[in-house]
């Protein structure tokens, strides 16, 4: 029952959204909707309630593939295809502000709207003398390795 409204709801959805578009099941029995013209698409799931669907809405990246959903909602089935197209073009709004957003540098990576846990600060690489490449502890190694092998060879001069 739940699938056959959900494609029928997403079906109407699609057809007040956009134009060109299509609409297909996804694997986990979804409904997906694509609009290619628009590079964005939207995903409704049954949600956890009976007259639930999960709404996200995506982008569409290069060579057709989609980036993950930038926002979701939860909205009742039965609040009908206004309110739901409403929730739709909100999302699609807030996944087009993303995509308008410039990259963030190396330094300044993380997720979108912030991170649920604290990031710990980076610390920034470690130079050991300035630009020399062989720090103290690669010394002593290197210097424990000559002894080890001075000792060998005087023990053979002496012995041998």
């Amino acid at each position: 029952m739940v699938g056959t409204q959900l494609r029928d709801t997403a079906q109407e959805l699609a057809a007040v959204l956009w134009r060109e578009h299509t609409v297909y099941r996804e694997r986990s029995g979804g409904m997906v909707i694509r609009g290619e013209h628009v590079r964005r698409w939207i995903s409704l799931a049954p949600a956890g309630g009976r007259d639930e669907i999960l709404v996200r809405a995506g982008r569409i990246l290069d060579g057709g593939t989609t980036a993950p959903a930038r926002s979701e909602a939860v909205v009742p089935l039965s609040a009908g295809t206004g309110v739901l197209a409403a929730t739709c073009r909100r999302l699609l709004a807030d996944a087009a502000a993303d995509a308008a957003r410039p990259a963030p540098d190396r330094e300044s990576a993380g997720r979108p709207g912030g991170s649920r846990k604290s990031r710990k600060p980076r610390k920034p690489a470690r130079r050991n003398g300035g630009g020399r490449h062989t720090g103290f502890g690669s010394w002593v190694i290197l210097v424990c390795v000559a002894g080890v092998i001075a000792l060998f060879a005087y023990s053979s001069a002496m012995h041998g």
